[in-house]
């Protein structure tokens, strides 16, 4: 018996609409990271990248649940001395509610090789226009 795996020339990587409007961050986050990343598909395989195109809309009207947008950090540091910043979810969303979403879905996918080949195929929008309509078939 041997195990059959796909070549790179048959993967089809194929396309999802995701709005997000009046939705909680991390459910939706989760459903993203699984699309990105192919787990629904029958043929998965971890070694490669066989997940699929997300288009997610109306990042600027997600939703959290409690207290988040007061206490939840997002923190960096430049490396410099004096460099290291902080910011709440709720000013992040003022600022760019687009990283938020990036970040929730960053931190649900695994930590190797394919990550950043999968977050480039996720694309995010702050209203509901985007360029990408005649690749999602209805």
């Amino acid at each position: 018996m041997t195990t059959l795996t796909q070549k790179l020339n048959q993967i089809k990587h194929g396309w999802h609409l995701i709005d997000i409007k009046d939705q909680i961050l991390g459910r939706n986050a989760t459903q993203i990271a699984r699309l990105l990343m192919g787990k629904q598909k029958a043929d998965y395989s971890p070694n490669l990248d066989m997940g699929d195109n997300v288009i997610v809309i109306n990042t600027d009207k997600l939703k959290v649940t409690g207290k988040k947008l007061a206490n939840k950090l997002y923190q960096r540091h430049s490396g410099w001395p004096g460099g290291f910043r902080e910011l709440t979810l709720g000013e992040l969303m003022e600022k760019d509610s687009r990283k938020v979403v990036l970040q929730a879905v960053k931190g649900m996918l695994p930590k190797n090789k394919l990550q950043d080949r999968r977050l480039a195929r996720l694309k995010l929008f702050k209203d509901d226009q985007h360029p990408y309509q005649a690749e999602i078939k209805q």
